[in-house]
């Protein structure tokens, strides 16, 4: 009977152990996941800001409002036509009717299986006299003397690319001077011609206008209307 009562009376301290670590193990890894839940809510809330309090004409940082784009942003490396880095570094800053425009229009592209990946967005008027004096053409340069609409915060240099980051074939790189960059250009594979009318009929839909030479470059209508910034932004 004593060793009955020793084995049933250890059995049940062995089971009652058992019990309690189960507990403190599913107690935390309930609370590690609460905490993780937190911490990434508490970081997209921080992130992302929203419109209010701007008005349609303050400058804001694109990336600040949706990281559903893409950038390569030319000016701030060599690779462009100036072969100069004329920004100290990469963002893309424009207006907040313009942001609101982009992001109605990405919202479209998603839609399709792609994104939009930007080239060159607001560009301080000094850049503009820059790019003047090596083409001075305006054809493709406008002149600094009236501004780009650029430099008012109201275009962008943008091209198409699939959601794993896969630029779409436009037949010519940015920044390309010659007819192949036409809209008019029919003279081009098919799926170039898709590729272009994707681009201009969704961005057309949103209130953005092309120019004859450049595939890439959009214009927010009425952002003629504004003024010639020459702004620099800080970088971090």
């Amino acid at each position: 009977m004593t060793r009955y009562c020793l084995t049933a009376f250890l059995l049940f301290i062995a089971f009652g152990c058992r019990q309690e670590t189960s507990k403190n193990a599913s107690e935390g890894t309930q609370s590690v996941q609460k905490v993780d839940s937190a911490r990434i809510k508490g970081t997209a809330s921080k992130k992302f800001r929203t419109f209010e309090g701007l008005t349609d004409t303050t400058f804001v940082r694109l990336a600040d409002f949706s990281d559903g784009f893409a950038f390569d942003m030319r000016y701030a490396t060599e690779n462009n036509f100036l072969k100069e880095k004329v920004y100290d570094c990469a963002e893309c800053y424009t207006r907040v009717k313009t942001v609101k425009a982009l992001l109605n229009a990405n919202a479209d592209f998603r839609k399709a299986g792609v994104k939009i990946k930007f080239y060159d967005c607001y560009r301080p008027n000094s850049v503009q006299y820059k790019m003047w004096e090596i083409v001075p053409n305006p054809q493709y340069v406008a002149n600094p003397e009236k501004g780009s609409i650029h430099n008012k915060g109201g275009a962008v240099d943008i091209t198409l690319v699939t959601l794993k980051g896969e630029e779409l074939d436009m037949g010519t790189d940015f920044d390309f001077f010659g007819k192949r960059a036409y809209h008019h250009n029919t003279d081009l594979p098919q799926e170039i011609l898709d590729n272009r009318k994707l681009l201009k009929e969704t961005m057309e839909k949103h209130g953005f206008w092309s120019t004859r030479t450049e595939w890439w470059h959009y214009n927010l209508q009425g952002a003629h209307k504004d003024p010639v910034a020459n702004f620099k932004w800080e970088c971090e």
